[in-house]
């Protein structure tokens, strides 16, 4: 398998993640150094004059942790600057510790190199016109909040665990925010199937 060749910077939580994501691309791979991060202003500096000329690709682990990170991360620059991947959430331990994490759940560096592969494929320059056509595809996927809203997904009693289900049905990991799934959401699914997954027949959004 050839290393993808990646145009936009990715946004990794930690070095692991970055040597494993060394395995299956080329590209500029930036390490938030955890909650590293939210002391660092140079890092934060970066970030932005990046997201200033590219896209930036942010893929962080599906815990507790790495959903503060890619949120921190997410309020630096512009939301249309940012491409947010998620690895689906899978129990395990990576093979260099001793114990599991909190979560219990594998982290990026404990993916297996197929799927990151996959993740990053569609925005590699081997895809040639496909980076740009996904981009545009997000752009102009018209799944807004106020589906959520109406599919019960948030302003409810069980929102959140509706919120579960769906992540679940697309292999994102559970307790992402309405915002979060959202985003997700819009490049992961087209609203055609995302309506199939709710069990809503058809468009009722005003536009």
């Amino acid at each position: 398998m050839d290393k993808l060749k990646i145009p936009y910077p990715i946004i990794v939580e930690g070095k692991y993640d970055k040597l494993k994501l060394s395995l299956v691309c080329e590209g500029l791979i930036i390490k938030t150094d955890g909650f590293g991060v939210f002391k660092k202003n140079e890092k934060a500096a970066l970030i932005r004059a990046l997201a200033s000329k590219t896209p930036l690709i942010v893929l962080t682990d599906s815990d507790g942790g790495g959903r503060v990170i890619r949120s921190h991360v997410s309020s630096l620059v512009p939301r249309d600057k940012l491409i947010q991947l998620y690895i689906p959430r899978i129990e395990g331990k990576e093979k260099r510790k001793s114990e599991p994490s909190k979560a219990g759940t594998l982290g990026v560096e404990g993916m297996e190199t197929e799927l990151l592969y996959g993740l990053l494929r569609p925005f590699s320059e081997e895809s040639g016109g496909e980076a740009a056509f996904k981009l545009q595809k997000i752009a102009n996927n018209p799944l807004k909040k106020v589906d959520l809203y109406i599919d019960g997904l948030t302003g409810g009693e069980n929102s959140a665990l509706k919120r579960d289900e769906v992540a679940k049905k697309f292999g994102l990991p559970e307790g992402m925010s309405a915002g979060a799934l959202l985003e997700a959401l819009r490049v992961v699914a087209s609203y055609e199937e995302y309506l199939e997954a709710v069990g809503r027949e058809e468009k009722t959004q005003e536009e």
